[in-house]
């Protein structure tokens, strides 16, 4: 088991109704505020009119930006960095989905600096200080509102790629599941394959960490039961409730804690689709996700047949590859090639965006052949 520092700086409030209690937090920084959020779906949904009352309660100056995009680019990014070099806030409130939330931290570690915010992705840029973040979740799938992570993509280099500095990790943030029962069936089905993703590939880390394995498989499980409940009954608030919860632990870092690291492999696979053909992230996790269990199979048999067991009581390699295709279809979720339904799909264009992003896992290396095996096993 590796050495590790238990340090999750994010306090979380979770429940119906906890963002009337954000106009009591948000003065604690300060006097400004800067609203961030995507498009239109939190005008329609009443969401952005009740984070507007409670603004005004503080009496705070604020402004807003608006327009992150899903799969989120950094040319947004840009924008929002200058507005809010401008305005100078306190404080970032960020109100949405997993890619408010990222952007919201590129903001957040851009504005003090003159750089542009893809140096953060590069390395070039090492932030010592950011402005905080408030975030407002609205969409279960990424942990990004308890992790100091951020996910980025940038057209003009071809590149999708993560930062990561505790110092963008949100201060508080709001979870009200009922802020995500607008969310549509198909958007709420890749949240839950994101969310078990990040699970596997912390299982399929190095190290040895017991607890942090059944921490990850007790995580899973829970997503197996209320998933498919959810996916029936895409109103209902319990089921919203614990799956939003799931997702929060199954990337917050508790399921990491021990080891020397998760994969990510798949993650690296998954962005070249994002990238390319603007496909939702969850769902690009759990079409990859079976072919590379295939051709890890014969590298880390032992892995996946432990996986397979305290998961699904199977035995097997083969039996447990067969249970999670079943278990990401149980989720409405695509398992190949063909379910992403891609339109003028380029084998060749997409084996060179992961040559050129040198997609691999941090400890199950992935070259140019194993791309070519994985893409003939999507198949």
């Amino acid at each position: 088991m590796e050495n590790f520092i238990w340090n999750i700086p994010t306090q979380m409030h979770f429940g119906k109704d906890v963002c009337l209690n954000i106009r009591n937090i948000l003065p604690q920084f300060g006097t400004k505020v800067m609203l961030v959020r995507g498009g239109e779906s939190t005008v329609k949904n009443g969401i952005r009119a009740k984070i507007i009352t409670e603004i005004k309660a503080t009496g705070m100056q604020f402004s807003e930006f608006s327009g992150i995009l899903a799969n989120p680019r950094v040319n947004e990014v840009r924008e929002a960095v200058q507005i809010g070099r401008d305005f100078r806030p306190d404080v970032i409130l960020a109100v949405g989905g997993g890619s408010v939330i990222d952007s919201a931290k590129a903001i957040a570690a851009s504005i003090p600096y003159e750089n542009d915010p893809w140096d953060l992705y590069t390395g070039d840029l090492k932030p010592d200080k950011a402005v905080p973040i408030v975030a407002v979740l609205t969409l279960a799938a990424t942990g990004t509102e308890m992790n100091p992570f951020s996910v980025l993509q940038n057209p003009e280099v071809g590149l999708k790629t993560a930062f990561g500095s505790k110092l963008v990790a949100p201060k508080h943030s709001f979870l009200d599941p009922s802020f995500t029962i607008s969310v549509p069936r198909n958007y709420t089905a890749y949240g839950i394959s994101d969310l078990v993703a990040h699970c596997m590939e912390a299982y399929y880390g190095i190290g040895d960490a017991s607890l942090s394995d059944r921490f990850t498989v007790a995580i899973i499980q829970e997503a197996i039961e209320y998933g498919p409940k959810l996916l029936k009954e895409i109103d209902n608030y319990e089921w919203r409730a614990r799956i939003m919860y799931a997702a929060t632990c199954a990337l917050n870092e508790i399921t990491m804690f021990g080891r020397k690291g998760g994969d990510w492999g798949v993650h690296g696979l998954g962005h070249t689709f994002s990238l390319l053909y603007d496909i939702p992230h969850g769902a690009t996790l759990s079409a990859v996700y079976p072919a590379w269990m295939k051709l890890m199979s014969k590298r880390i048999p032992e892995r996946i047949q432990q996986f397979g067991k305290a998961v699904f009581d199977v035995n097997s390699v083969e039996e447990t590859i067969a249970k999670t295709t079943t278990m990401f279809r149980s989720f409405l979720s695509p398992v190949s090639l063909a379910e992403l339904k891609i339109e003028n799909y380029n084998e060749q264009k997409v084996l060179e965006a992961m040559i050129n992003s040198r997609a691999s896992g941090y400890f199950h290396k992935l070259g140019e052949d194993d791309y070519r095996r994985i893409l003939d096993l999507m198949k």
